[in-house]
């Protein structure tokens, strides 16, 4: 098997090979469980015509050979090739790592505006979350941007370097670049800084009045979890509300593997729920069954 031969395997073919299949169609398009992270939102896209990938969880994409890199987590180019003609159960003849080989990729995100977040259907979409739009309004921007000729709006919640994190009732992804993002507390410096997932999480904290008086910092992907440690290094406590589920306990052994006791688990305080926005919709559902019953 040649380069030539590897570049031409749909990515469907590779992907299926992996046991990776789409959760949905759409015209020339695939849609995808990232098949390298665990998530709920399929947000991986592969263009079936051009033969190209994007993630919008992370904010990248590219060709088959990159997808194979950040499968096995390498740049490697000869390493990603070794794995793409495995997985296609073909012999490794000959492979040879070419001179100039160009890393082609989908632009996802045109025209991108950002203002600020004002009374729409994206706060009500927050407030049926839990979040109630004093909040969201504060902490978050209204995203307008084009893909494939069409424009869209979303909530976007900026991170470190410029990129943001975008959620509508019908899409989750990322402008790139893709980073962490860290929220100061007001007027003093914090001895404390609570760790989440995602932005969901926070603004729910936010809300719940967790986070008073505590630096914020939000992973945005649990992939982000080695860029955050230099930021969290001067901290005397962390305390994490992470998800429910094996990539956030993961993300706690990283953190506690580094930390030591300066970490605490804060996850027990929404047991029974998968994170920690979902038990706030919980506790907000009660609150307005309670109100309903005062009312009659």
């Amino acid at each position: 098997m040649d380069i030539e031969t590897i570049r031409k395997i749909p990515l469907a073919d590779f992907l299926a090979r992996l046991g990776h299949e789409p959760v949905r169609r759409s015209r020339n398009e695939l849609w995808y469980r990232a098949p390298y992270r665990s998530e709920c939102t399929p947000s991986f896209r592969v263009n079936v015509e051009k033969q190209l990938w994007y993630d919008f969880g992370l904010g990248k994409g590219g060709d088959i050979f990159t997808l194979a890199g950040e499968l096995v987590q390498s740049d490697d180019f000869m390493a990603q090739a070794k794995f793409i003609a495995e997985a296609a159960n073909m012999p490794i003849v000959g492979l040879e790592k070419p001179t100039y080989f160009p890393k082609p990729s989908e632009p996802a995100f045109e025209n991108v505006e950002i203002t600020p977040l004002r009374h729409s259907v994206l706060t009500d979409y927050l407030e049926e979350r839990g979040i109630p739009e004093e909040v969201s309004i504060r902490h978050c921007r209204r995203i307008d941007y084009t893909a494939h000729r069409k424009r869209y709006f979303a909530v976007g919640f900026p991170n470190m370097t410029g990129g943001y994190e975008i959620r509508s009732r019908h899409f989750k992804g990322c402008v790139p670049p893709k980073s962490i993002s860290l929220v100061k507390a007001e007027n003093a410096p914090a001895e404390v800084c609570c760790v989440f997932e995602g932005f969901m999480d926070f603004l729910s904290a936010v809300t719940l009045g967790m986070v008073k008086g505590c630096d914020c910092l939000v992973l945005n992907s649990v992939a982000n979890v080695e860029k955050a440690m230099k930021h969290l290094d001067g901290y005397g406590r962390i305390d994490c509300y992470l998800d429910h589920d094996e990539a956030g306990r993961r993300t706690l052994e990283a953190l506690r593997k580094r930390y030591g006791n300066r970490i605490e688990d804060r996850s027990a305080l929404y047991d029974g729920c998968k994170d920690l926005n979902e038990y706030l919709q919980q506790e907000t559902k009660k609150q307005n069954n309670n109100l309903k019953i005062k009312v009659k």
